[in-house]
């Protein structure tokens, strides 16, 4: 059974997967990896560069003895995997660029970088994180899935808060796009306020053989708003060209 990998992004961690691994299960071997300093890593000092956890990830899978997989990047995540398949192009086979972009500096984010990075310092992540992670979602802290993402965001070291801010800011992948081969779907909400358009076009209009699907109603965290819509789109995608079983 072929190895399905999420890789959260910005705040988060494996925990905010647990109705694709519900659902993915049936079909591959589900893999969830925390970032360091995130999630279930918390503990773990965290890279300043993007690079540096896209190799994490490469090298936990081969720990693992992965060695050929689908990948999905959400947000940071996002600008993760891309480094990931930049990195070892042959180990992926379907890629799905999710609430993400090309672009670190993230033009048109509900606050930029920088403020972001006043606020971890001078409130913590304890009140930073659920904040941001209200953003995430159409209804905001109402939202179903809003107290998972709120709880994983506190959860966050303040090194890792401010190192996450550093790597996506002194990051850019537009050179790259070109060269990823692999099948490629990117996914956006339409009301995402971290990622707004013109972060998703580059993707879809750059990589050679893309496909673009944009959820209505969504902001970010569209696996979380909608998750039976998107669990759907991304079975269909990581799916296509596949054999029936016997």
């Amino acid at each position: 059974m072929k190895h399905l990998v999420f890789v959260h992004g910005y705040l988060g961690g494996s925990p905010q997967w647990a109705r694709q691994v519900d659902v993915f299960s049936s079909h591959f071997q589900v893999v969830t990896p925390d970032l360091p300093g995130f999630g279930l890593n918390n503990a773990m000092h965290a890279p300043g560069t993007i690079e540096d956890f896209a190799s994490y990830v490469l090298d936990e899978l081969e720990r693992q003895g992965i060695e050929r997989f689908h990948l999905v990047g959400h947000s940071m995540g996002g600008m993760i995997v891309q480094a990931m398949i930049a990195m070892a192009p042959e180990r992926v086979d379907r890629l799905v660029l999710y609430g993400t972009g090309p672009v670190g500096m993230l033009p048109g984010r509900f606050e930029t970088l920088e403020q972001s990075r006043r606020k971890v310092t001078e409130e913590g992540v304890e009140v930073t994180g659920p904040r941001i992670a209200a953003t995430w979602f159409m209804q905001g802290e109402s939202s179903e899935g809003f107290r998972v993402c709120a709880e994983l965001a506190a959860r966050a070291s303040v090194q890792a808060a401010l190192a996450g801010l550093t790597a996506m800011e002194t990051w850019s992948g537009v050179s790259e796009l070109t060269r990823i081969l692999s099948p490629t779907l990117v996914l956006w909400g339409d009301g995402d306020r971290a990622y707004n358009w013109s972060q998703p076009e580059q993707l879809w209009q750059k990589i050679p053989n893309s496909q673009l699907a944009v959820i209505p109603g969504c902001s970010h965290a569209v696996h979380l708003e909608k998750p039976h819509l998107f669990n759907e789109m991304l079975l269909d995608f990581l799916l296509a060209g596949s054999l029936p079983p016997s």
